[in-house]
């Protein structure tokens, strides 16, 4: 049974890091294109950074130069490096796996249950 599990989520103060991963079960990632999106409490889920099968990424506005997607084809692993966090990054973060780059979630077709993410000010 094909399944996104997330894991890395937890509590920062402002300024800090953490690093978001993203495995999957019975899915091959390596011919996907793989996204993280958020969701803040009375927000509508957005997308946060999206990185092809072939290496090539987009991200947020809200997060350029902050966060970095990356991919570990060997280990069927995405991550996430989110540097200097801040309190409007506070989410639940979910990873999706789809058939294009884009943030737009339109595209993605497996989904996680979330990480979440809060960071202190």
């Amino acid at each position: 049974r094909k399944q996104v599990l997330e894991s890395g989520g937890g509590l920062v103060q402002a300024g800090g890091s953490l690093r978001l991963s993203c495995t999957g079960s019975d899915m091959a990632f390596d011919i996907y294109a793989v996204a993280w999106f958020r969701q803040a409490p009375g927000k509508e889920r957005e997308g946060v950074a999206t990185i092809s099968y072939g290496g090539d990424t987009l991200y947020a506005d809200s997060v350029q130069g902050r966060f970095t997607i990356s991919r570990d084809n060997p280990k069927n692993t995405i991550y996430l490096q989110m540097n200097n966090l801040k309190p409007d990054d506070t989410a639940l973060y979910y990873c999706a796996v789809g058939r294009a780059l884009s943030l737009n979630e339109q595209w993605y077709k497996d989904w996680g249950h979330g990480t979440q993410v809060t960071v202190s000010s």
